[in-house]
């Protein structure tokens, strides 16, 4: 299991590429992988949005994803794990965060990416402030539902 929070822009496929390739510990045991990139959009709650910035408290953060991390590992069997999540400025179109898993079956696959990326989305403690087209700053008062 690998988690990493930082505030640099990332291309999701390159990390994803570089991490496959470190695995040759597991080649043969996984017959699925299950990915999941979350994007910044340029609107939300019906305003143009030009900006997000994400803060976050380090330790809490962390200890958050891997608890998210470690139940699905136990429920689903999970192989491996890797959750990468900026913090900072985002911009639109730029990705915020990239959810994988490895398993042997894609039905645990399928779940359990998407069971850790509803938690995050709607638990983890991420506090987004929003900048918009008019130049206005709004914080977001609570997480994303999954939809």
């Amino acid at each position: 299991m690998t988690i990493i929070i930082n505030s640099e822009a990332f291309e999701p496929w390159a990390v994803l590429e570089e991490y496959q390739r470190g695995m040759s510990h597991l080649e043969g045991q996984y017959g699925a992988t299950a990915v999941f990139v979350g994007t910044m959009r340029d609107f939300n709650e019906g305003d143009n949005v030009t900006e997000m910035f994400l803060e976050h408290y380090p330790d809490m953060t962390e200890r958050h994803l891997e608890h998210i991390c470690q139940q699905a590992t136990g429920e689903y069997h999970l192989l491996e794990t890797l959750v990468v999540h900026r913090v900072g400025a985002i911009k639109p179109n730029e990705p915020i965060v990239l959810v994988a898993v490895w398993t042997a079956h894609r039905k645990q696959a399928f779940e359990a990416c998407r069971e850790i990326m509803e938690d995050l989305k709607s638990k983890a403690p991420f506090w987004k402030k929003e900048q918009l087209n008019d130049g206005q700053d709004r914080w977001i008062e609570k997480n994303t539902k999954g939809y």
